[in-house]
C-alpha cells in the first residue's frame, strides 16, 4: 500500500469511535470523500453516505462499512474512585484484564485507564482456574476517591475505547491496530470510490460507499442507510476470522492471512445471494487475484439487515482475514486490503442492469 493508503488507513483507526459515539471517525469519512464524490450524505443515525455516479442511475451498488469500535461506557462510579463499565459490543472478558483504555468525558478531555480486578496473590486455587468476568472488573484511572472523579470530568454514560496505536510490522507488510473492526471495511469503500474518480474507471452503475454506525450493537447504521439508499445489491465490507493460528481448526475459521479476500458463503445473519456469490468468484479468477471461502456461523454483519430491506437485496459479504479481532490489538496483511479493492473495482464494471437483474431471475 502507498503512503496516502496507510496514512488514511491509520487515521481511521486510531480514531475515538465506539459504537454510539462514532462522530469523530465519521467526519473523518466525510472531510476526505467530500472532494471525491459527486455526493455525500448523512442520516440522522449518523451514517455517512458518499456517491460515484457511473454512466446510469440504476443498478445502485452498496458498499457498507461500519465504522464503530467495540468499546465500553461508564456505568458507576465506586467510593473508592474506580470506574465499573458495560461493553459496547461483544467482548470476551478474558482478553481485557490488564489492558490499557482511553475514556473520553463531555468536555472531551481523555483519561487514561487499566482493566483491573482482585490480584492473583490473593485468589484462592479454586477462583484463580476461572476466567475474571466483566462484571467483576474495575479501571483504575489513578483516583482515590469519588471526589477525584468528578474533578477528572468522568461520569457516568462516558464512552471508553482501547489505547492502542496503528504501528506496521514485519517490513512494513502486516498491520497491527485496534478498530479494524470495521474501519477497515469503511476504509475500503473510500478507496473504491477514488480509485473509480482517480482512473477514471468508467462503470455500469452508481456505486455508494457507507460508512455506517452502530453495527456492533444491532446493525444499526446499515437499516437507516439501506432505507436511504434503495440498493439494487448490497456489498457488506468487513473483517474476517483469520485461523491461521494455534488452536483453530479450518472448518472452525479457514480463511489466513495473505491469500486475499474472503468471500463469506454464509453467517448467523445472512446467507448471500448464490448467482452474486458466483459472479464474484468468476470475476476474481478473471482477474487472476487470489480468494478464500469462508464462514463465519457465530456472528453476523450489516449485510444481515441490508440483504432484507424493502422487497429484498442481494447481498454479499467480503472481508479481509484478521487475527485477534475484537480485542485491543488486531493483526492483518495489507496486500489482503489492496487485493480486496482490486477484485471490487473489477466487479463494480461488471454490474449493469441486465446482469444485476439475472441474480434474482428464475
Amino acid at each position: 500500500m502507498d503512503s496516502r493508503r496507510i496514512k488514511l488507513l491509520q487515521t481511521l483507526v486510531d480514531s475515538f469511535g465506539p459504537s454510539g459515539f462514532e462522530r469523530e471517525a465519521t467526519a473523518i469519512v466525510a472531510k476526505k470523500m467530500r472532494p471525491i464524490a459527486d455526493e455525500i450524505s448523512i442520516d440522522k443515525l449518523g451514517s455517512v453516505q458518499f456517491i460515484k455516479k457511473g454512466s446510469a442511475e440504476r443498478p445502485r451498488i452498496l458498499f457498507a462499512g461500519h465504522v464503530d469500535e467495540v468499546g465500553f461506557i461508564v456505568s458507576g462510579i465506586t467510593k473508592e474512585g474506580f470506574l465499573k463499565v458495560n461493553p459496547l459490543g461483544g467482548w470476551w472478558s478474558q482478553v481485557v484484564l490488564g489492558q490499557k483504555v482511553i475514556i473520553r468525558t463531555r468536555k472531551n478531555d481523555r483519561h487514561f485507564g487499566v482493566f483491573g480486578a482482585k490480584p492473583p496473590h490473593v485468589l484462592s486455587p479454586e477462583e484463580r482456574k476461572k476466567v475474571v468476568e466483566l462484571k467483576d472488573m474495575f479501571i483504575d484511572v489513578g483516583a482515590s476517591s469519588e471526589d477525584d472523579i468528578k474533578e477528572m470530568g468522568i461520569q457516568i454514560g462516558d464512552p471508553i475505547v482501547p489505547d492502542s496505536s496503528f504501528q506496521l510490522i514485519r517490513n512494513g507488510k502486516l498491520a497491527a491496530a485496534k478498530a479494524f473492526d470495521d474501519r477497515l471495511g469503511a476504509f475500503i469503500a473510500m478507496e473504491i470510490v477514488y480509485k473509480l474518480k482517480e482512473e477514471k474507471i468508467s462503470h455500469p452503475n452508481t456505486v455508494v460507499g457507507a460508512a455506517t454506525v452502530q453495527e456492533e450493537v444491532g446493525l444499526r447504521g446499515a437499516r437507516t442507510t439501506a432505507h436511504i439508499i434503495e440498493p439494487d445489491l448490497g456489498f457488506a465490507l468487513e473483517v474476517d476470522l483469520a485461523g491461521d493460528m494455534p488452536g483453530i481448526k479450518p472448518e472452525e475459521a479457514a480463511a489466513k492471512l495473505g491469500k486475499g479476500p474472503a468471500i463469506s458463503t454464509m453467517d448467523r445473519s445472512m446467507i448471500p445471494n448464490q448467482p452474486l456469490l458466483n459472479f464474484v468468484m468468476k470475476t476474481a479468477k478473471k482477474e487472476k487475484i487470489p480468494y478464500q471461502l469462508s464462514q463465519m456461523y457465530g456472528g453476523g454483519t450489516d449485510a444481515g439487515v441490508i440483504h432484507i430491506d424493502r422487497a429484498g437485496c442481494p447481498s454479499l459479504v467480503i472481508g479481509v482475514p484478521t487475527r485477534h479481532i475484537h480485542s485491543h490489538v488486531g493483526i492483518l496483511n495489507l496486500d489482503d486490503i489492496e487485493k480486496t479493492i482490486d477484485l471490487l473495482v473489477a466487479v463494480v464494471k461488471g454490474l449493469d442492469s441486465k446482469t444485476v437483474k439475472s441474480f434474482t431471475d428464475l
